[in-house]
């Protein structure tokens, strides 16, 4: 995985190497200025995706690896992108942060990033970019979903 040149120095992989299946975050948390409306937020487009609010407390919100926090100053200016198993995946979460009043940051589509990358954006009420992503036919990492549970 790691390889080591002459100098001692450790050098990654490239993309087609990696085992997209792995996980690589056990969980992140989001800080929340209004917590109330930020779960409802990731209620409403996390539910299209399958991904449950699997618990709660006064000040806690947890969505499987994805924890809603009411805590000051809140998460600002960050990307978060939640893998799908297909089209239909992106285009319901983003129906579904619409449709609930959320601010758009690109409608469902394939994207310039790389052959069958298919993704929609909503900003969440702090304003952070939060994705939903199909890798299609083409795309490295498009078979992986064979392998993730």
């Amino acid at each position: 995985m790691w390889t080591r040149n002459g100098r001692g120095i450790i050098r990654g992989m490239a993309a087609d190497e990696w085992d997209w299946s792995l996980r690589v975050f056990d969980h992140v948390d989001l800080n929340a200025s209004d917590y109330n409306e930020s779960v409802r937020f990731y209620e409403t487009v996390l539910a299209p995706l399958g991904i449950p609010k699997i618990g709660g407390h006064e000040g806690g919100a947890c969505f499987t690896n994805l924890n809603i926090v009411d805590r000051r100053p809140p998460t600002q200016n960050l990307h978060l992108c939640f893998y799908t198993r297909g089209r239909a995946q992106v285009n319901g979460f983003h129906q579904a942060g619409i449709e609930a009043g959320f601010r758009s940051n690109g409608a469902p589509g394939y994207r310039d990033y790389g052959p069958g990358y298919y993704s929609a954006y909503l900003l969440d009420p702090d304003g952070n970019n939060v994705e939903a992503l199909y890798r299609d036919v083409g795309n490295i990492g498009h078979d992986a979903d064979v392998a993730l549970h």
